[in-house]
């Protein structure tokens, strides 16, 4: 026959309860000594007795280090849990002021945009207009400072401008100046190539114009003087030959080579 089911309530009998506890005692020591000789676990074990006797199992018999470590990891632990709440708390009060700041400058920037107005009184316009007035002498400030600046940025361009085209002016005319130089540089030396052709032809000439003056001479000094000719048909008319003028015979006041060539 099997063994029933203890109800676990308080055992009223002292000396049950206090067999009971013996027995009990020692299954816990054994079991712990077996966990933590099975699984090499560090086991702790304290056991009070109802009339206040203490028993006790420790791994290794260090039941100071595991007690330290429990302390600690317990230390800890409440730490964690107390800085979360903590934190928790922090998160929700910081939530609720980011909240409120996001409502009042939603509300400024309303007011500033003209809107909602009404809820508003005469010395909080007033403050609202100083605040309007001092934002547009800034913005009008800097403004103006954004265009000084753009102003003198365009008259540094111009000046770099105008010293490029003062450089190519000048590039401009030097290349005039050379090209210049150039052409009457071509044209003296075409000037003295033609001279130089001149004084080359010049004797040439002379030299034909004295040996034909020396054959004309020639001519006159052996032609006839007072020759008579006989008359030359030109056409079938009779033209009279009459001498001309250094020794020339002239027909009709034709040369005598140009009669060769119409009798031919």
């Amino acid at each position: 026959m099997g063994r029933g089911k203890v109800q676990l309530k308080r055992i009223e009998n002292k000396i049950n309860r206090q067999v009971t506890f013996s027995k009990r005692r020692n299954g816990l020591l054994k079991k712990a000594h077996e966990i933590s000789v099975l699984c090499d676990a560090e086991v702790a074990v304290i056991v009070f007795s109802p009339k206040g006797k203490l028993y006790e199992y420790a791994t290794d018999s260090s039941m100071d280090k595991i007690l330290e470590r429990y302390e600690r990891y317990s230390y800890a632990e409440k730490a964690l849990i107390s800085a979360e709440s903590e934190s928790e708390g922090n998160w929700c009060h910081e939530y609720r002021k980011l909240k409120a700041k996001i409502e009042t400058i939603q509300k400024c920037h309303k007011h500033l945009m003209g809107e909602d107005l009404d809820s508003l009184n005469l010395k909080e316009l007033q403050q609202l207009e100083q605040q309007l007035e001092s934002s547009l002498k800034h913005i009008r400030s800097r403004k103006s400072h954004l265009m000084m600046e753009s102003i003198s940025e365009l008259q540094k361009k111009e000046r770099s401008l105008q010293e490029e085209n003062k450089a190519l002016q000048k590039e401009l005319v030097e290349r005039q100046k050379a090209a210049r130089q150039q052409q009457q540089q071509q044209v003296q030396w075409d000037h003295q190539t033609q001279t130089q052709q001149a004084h080359q032809n010049q004797p040439q000439a002379q030299t034909s114009s004295s040996s034909s003056s020396f054959m004309m001479r020639d001519h006159q000094a052996h032609a006839p003087q007072n020759i008579c000719y006989p008359p030359v048909t030109m056409g079938g008319e009779a033209v009279a030959a009459v001498p001309g003028q250094q020794g020339q015979l002239r027909i009709g006041g034709l040369p005598p080579w140009m009669l060769s060539h119409l009798n031919a």
